[in-house]
């Protein structure tokens, strides 16, 4: 017999869920049958599977040892120093007990794009436990996340879950726009006005390229609708130092949605100038665009979130892209 007690990691998730995380090469259909013969209990009860768990609940396998090492194959985490990776523990510019927020570097993946990729989630999981917020047994039934991407050449704030249940809740304020985005970018010419954008983006998955159609009404049927808000902080030496506030969240929108507007973001390649760029990049070395998630604002907020309620989180730009507008005058 084995006795699982649940943790906050684990809390916030329904039976059948979690057992089949721990044992996930069990059969759905084993799974069912032993919480019909009460081989697997919750609470010293009966259940059915459906139930939602708790923290603190205790989850009883009626099962030999045998049969739960052979219904479970766990991949071993390996932490990113040990994977030919020598970089600092995240930037945590906030942390509470079921949240943590980054300042993500330039050049580094939000998550995996292919299998042996090290992204900033295995980063997290080695900082979690390292600092013993998590074992690498809870990492059966969790995995700690991010709640939103950011470009691999863009910096800035990223969002983490350290609980499930606070993982759901931020993903859902993401999804319903009630954090309020706000991005820091250097953008070619001289922008003397704000501005609320309003168009269609269309994705091109061979490419990775993504075009942009002005105006209210999508005529064509066909992208997703994008809105980008932004007003001008400072102009000088050719460029204007934009804050964006990110109303909708689509791939590459403030890059192809300023540059369709004439105002191509500074090292931006795929929508920029190359000549301009070119220019940067033999200056400073510059070798991604000049956009810099730097500030999450929060509504009110309850339960698992409420120390978030009302806040306003801010994140250091990088000390090239500091520098690069210190030089144009604009910062």
């Amino acid at each position: 017999m084995k006795e699982l007690t649940i943790r906050k990691n684990e809390a916030g998730q329904r039976l059948d869920k979690f057992l089949a995380k721990y044992m996930n090469r069990a059969p759905k259909s084993f799974l069912y049958k032993m919480l019909r013969k009460k081989n697997i209990t919750l609470n010293g009860k009966k259940a059915e599977g459906k139930e939602m768990l708790c923290a603190g609940d205790t989850v009883k396998l009626f099962l030999s040892d045998d049969t739960i090492q052979n219904f479970s194959v766990q991949k071993e985490y390996i932490p990113p120093k040990t994977a030919g990776m020598d970089m600092p523990k995240p930037d945590i510019i906030y942390e509470d007990t079921h949240t943590l927020f980054i300042n993500k570097p330039v050049g580094m993946l939000s998550q995996k794009a292919k299998p042996d990729d090290i992204s900033l989630v295995e980063y997290l999981t080695s900082y979690l436990l390292s600092s013993g917020q998590i074992t690498r047994e809870e990492l059966r039934t969790f995995h700690p996340a991010v709640c939103n991407r950011l470009d691999r050449n863009t910096s800035g704030i990223v969002a983490a879950g350290k609980s499930l249940a606070a993982l759901q809740k931020l993903n859902a304020m993401f999804r319903d726009r009630s954090i309020r985005k706000y991005y820091l970018c250097l953008v070619s010419g001289t922008v003397d006005h704000e501005a609320r954008l309003r168009g269609w983006l269309k994705k091109n998955e061979k490419t990775n390229r993504v075009s942009v159609r002005s105006g209210q009404e999508n005529t064509s049927h066909t992208g997703a609708f994008i809105e980008t808000e932004y007003r001008p902080i400072r102009s000088g030496g050719g460029t204007t130092l934009l804050e964006v506030h990110l109303i909708t969240g689509k791939t590459h929108q403030i890059r192809a949605h300023l540059a369709s507007e004439g105002h191509p973001l500074i090292g931006d390649y795929k929508y920029g100038d190359r000549k301009l760029n070119d220019r940067f990049r033999q200056a400073y070395g510059l070798q991604s665009q000049m956009l810099h998630s730097y500030r999450l604002c929060f509504p009110l907020c309850t339960d698992e979130l409420a120390p978030l309620s009302g806040k306003e989180l801010l994140a250091d730009a990088p000390e090239l892209f500091v520098k690069i507008c210190r030089d144009r005058g604009v910062m």
